[in-house]
């Protein structure tokens, strides 16, 4: 299948669009979060069960005392232009993305 999108000089390109982030794996670096010009995924609390909290903002907000962690989560998702960035700089491999090909099937 020929990719159905083309860089500035016409090369064939194929996005790859970020779907997940494996909660049980992320460890919260931000490092993807950090190469992402879209804002597709934020922080977010999680408690000692797993249970998401909520989104963390810069308030250092603790959750009542019931942070014990926080990971990232694709809050976003469609507004991912599939560059792969975050998936280059992620030191967990905790994503999952899917080629725009595969997600128009």
């Amino acid at each position: 299948m020929a990719a159905p999108f083309e860089t500035r000089d016409g090369s064939a390109w194929m996005p790859d669009y970020l779907t997940a982030i494996d909660g049980a794996t992320c460890i919260g670096c931000g490092r993807c979060f950090k190469v992402c010009s879209r804002e597709v995924m934020h922080l977010y609390g999680v408690d000692d069960e797993g249970e998401i909290l909520g989104r963390c903002d810069n308030d250092g907000d603790d959750f009542d005392g019931d942070l014990n962690r926080m990971i990232m989560v694709v809050d976003r998702a469609g507004a991912c232009i599939g560059c792969g960035a975050c998936a280059r700089v992620c030191p967990k491999n905790c994503q999952t993305h899917v080629t725009a090909g595969a997600l128009a099937a």
